[in-house]
């Protein structure tokens, strides 16, 4: 128990900025003077220690407190990174009164800090990054759970279209693009060969899903990735929105469903901790969202392939120079893994 609290205070808060991290704090004063409504500085800036993608700052003033979102530095792969998007769709759905941050203003302007950025609300409250929630009694445990689970619902019962995101994503099957993105940001950061990936590469676009809605999809649904109220057990911002887009529910409602059989919730006494089970946590997604389970294995394949392409970015993002924070080669070396663990579940859904 005392792991998990220790846990989540290691990758919660903030640090002083790393050497490597530094902006240029004058220029972003000046720019957000001039762009974001009711700023006054002075400007304090500390870097939140959890998030390795996007590099993430806190910038305190005399009145209120933000939180900048900016690209690496450096190198990039191709449509990695896109803080534009993420500014988008969190603009519009702070509209619908969806639990995410305020989004003040997006700079594409390279010369003001070295990379393009936006600057969102920062909103207080608690991050839990063990899943096991040490800190908190049994009845918090479950109704964070509900309220996560829920407000995933919630996100995918928007219509696109009528909040402004109908050309978020492209049309046509969301798990053929979303496979052969994957595969191109594996190849274009392929650090070694692993068999079950090229397996894999050639056995999903074969098999893929049909579509049956289009939804706003997060693509990094998970505990850490959102903030709680600082008293109440409900979701009070989503955050990281960096890989969503338009595209089949599907493919966050598994992933959600995924977290029971990755470290954290596997082999624990979920009753005793009174945490819904990967059953009960369908269910209470399906009930919200009008849909049914379906056969989980393919898409548990592609979430573990999609993980993996994640991973190898980071390893190659290593090599290059540009991965954005000391623990990437923790993540880095999963790859293989995951790797394995999704072809075996390709195998349990038919492949040979």
């Amino acid at each position: 128990m005392a792991d998990g609290v220790r846990r989540d205070e290691e990758f919660s808060g903030t640090k002083p900025v790393e050497e490597r991290h530094r902006i240029d704090e004058v220029s972003l004063d000046r720019w957000m003077s001039g762009h974001v409504d009711g700023y006054r500085g002075p400007l304090t800036v500390l870097q939140f220690k959890g998030g390795q993608s996007n590099p993430t700052y806190r910038l305190d003033t005399p009145d209120r407190s933000y939180v900048m979102r900016r690209k690496p530095f450096g190198k990039l792969l191709p449509s990695a990174h896109a803080v534009d998007r993420e500014f988008r769709v969190i603009d519009a759905l702070s509209k619908q009164k969806f639990p995410v941050a305020h989004a003040y203003a997006l700079c594409t302007d390279d010369s003001v800090i070295g990379a393009a950025f936006y600057i969102m609300s920062m909103e207080e409250g608690r991050v839990f990054w063990d899943p096991t929630l040490p800190s908190q009694t049994p009845d918090a445990r479950r109704k964070i759970f509900v309220s996560k689970i829920e407000t995933l619902a919630h996100l995918h019962n928007f219509d696109p279209e009528k909040i402004g995101l109908g050309d978020f994503g492209r049309p046509g099957n969301y798990f053929a693009r979303q496979v052969d993105r994957w595969t191109k940001q594996y190849r274009a950061s392929e650090t070694q060969h692993i068999p079950e990936v090229e397996k894999l590469i050639e056995w999903l676009p074969r098999t893929l899903p049909e579509q049956k809605r289009i939804s706003i999809v997060h693509g990094d649904y998970r505990l850490d990735n959102m903030i709680f109220h600082p008293t109440e057990p409900r979701v009070k911002a989503v955050l990281d929105w960096e890989l969503s887009t338009l595209g089949d529910p599907m493919a966050d409602f598994t992933y959600l469903l995924m977290q029971w059989t990755m470290p954290g919730l596997t082999g624990v006494d979920l009753k005793a901790l009174n945490i819904p089970s990967m059953e009960e946590a369908a269910a209470i997604y399906c009930r919200v969202a009008g849909t049914a389970v379906p056969d989980l294995n393919w898409y548990f394949a592609y979430n573990l392939f999609r993980l993996a392409g994640i991973t190898q970015g980071i390893a190659g993002r290593i090599r290059d120079g540009t991965a954005a924070n000391a623990k990437a080669m923790e993540s880095a070396k999963r790859t293989v893994p995951l790797a394995k663990a999704s072809w075996e579940y390709a195998q349990k859904a038919g492949a040979a």
